[in-house]
């Protein structure tokens, strides 16, 4: 779990960065949200196993990322 949070975090940093160098943020800004959401629910999972209430605040963020990602492209 720890591996593909840390493999979701460096390909939504990536990704964010490549839109920014090539000015072309409205064409990758689906796919970016869509990642984030997948990040957030993968955090969100060790927050709930942890027990921490932090994992409500997560969940919710990846379903509305998710949500516009979706409605988006």
């Amino acid at each position: 779990m720890k591996t593909l949070k840390i493999i979701l975090i460096m390909a939504v940093i990536s990704l964010a960065s490549f839109g920014l160098i090539t000015n072309t943020s409205s064409k990758i800004l689906p796919f970016l949200l869509l990642l984030m959401a997948l990040m957030a629910a993968v955090i969100g999972v060790t927050e709930f196993q942890n027990r921490k209430p932090a994992s409500l605040g997560l969940f919710l963020a990846a379903g509305f990322a998710l949500f516009v990602g979706v409605y988006i492209l």
